[in-house]
């Protein structure tokens, strides 16, 4: 077995003297662990860090053994996050999330396109906004995305305010009033694709996600929460 494939590492732990198994988050084959022969001797230490994007040729000798990697540094993003505690926060928590929630070998179709934003825009002031989205459209990629087309409770597509924290349903403001503070923000942000959000904003979809990610995913497959995950919202200081 054999292809091609380009990917952003997740993780990378030494295997022996100088070589390491390495995660990667990749296009085409999802979540994949690969040995990387000398990937930990001095020539290699640029490339495999946590965050770079690289290109690079996989193959086993048979399906069921590790594969194995040799690759080439498409970007070396890993230093854009190393001068930067919320940053690195974000990165440690997508790598987190990455490790935990994506499956093997299957193709991440356009949900690739909102990690790659996650990285290609991380020198933006609104850098934080690309990652909310990477973790909004995770939700949808496992396949317990929100509703938030309409009200649960009316059915009108106006005025929605909330998303009930129940159902993950969107509710409209007269509906969701009297129990406002047991719902959380409509984030009119995300369905409006507006990529400017403020820190309050920001906030009130990071606690929303989170709290549906561990609801409707980790606790629903009986794992545990990843703490850089769970600490995100006070190492970006947003509490």
């Amino acid at each position: 077995m054999q292809f091609e494939d380009e990917g952003y590492i997740v993780g990378a732990r030494r295997y022996g003297e100088s070589s390491l198994i390495v995660d990667v988050v990749s296009k085409n084959h999802g979540l994949l662990a690969g040995f990387v022969k000398g990937g930990g001797g001095k020539k290699n230490l640029a490339v495999y860090q946590t965050g770079n994007k690289i290109s690079f040729f996989a193959y086993a000798r048979i399906e069921e053994n590790m594969l194995s990697f040799r690759s080439e540094l498409l970007a070396a993003d890993a230093v854009n996050f190393m001068n930067s505690p919320e940053r690195l926060a974000a990165l440690s928590a997508f790598c987190a999330l990455s490790i935990s929630c994506l499956p093997q070998k299957e193709n991440l179709e356009d949900f690739y396109n909102r990690i790659d934003d996650f990285f290609n825009f991380l020198l933006k002031e609104n850098w934080l906004a690309y990652y909310c989205f990477f973790e909004f459209y995770l939700l949808e990629y496992l396949g317990v995305g929100l509703d938030l087309s309409a009200c649960a409770d009316t059915g009108t597509t106006h005025d929605l305010a909330y998303v009930s924290p129940k159902s993950g349903r969107a509710v409209c403001r007269e509906s969701g009033l009297p129990y406002a503070a047991r719902l959380y923000r409509y984030p009119r942000f995300i369905v409006d694709e507006n990529y400017f959000p403020d820190k309050t904003e920001i906030a009130d979809l990071l606690k929303m996600t989170g709290f549906f990610l561990n609801k409707n995913f980790f606790k629903a497959h009986g794992l545990k929460f990843p703490e850089n995950r769970a600490n995100l919202l006070e190492n970006l200081n947003l509490y």
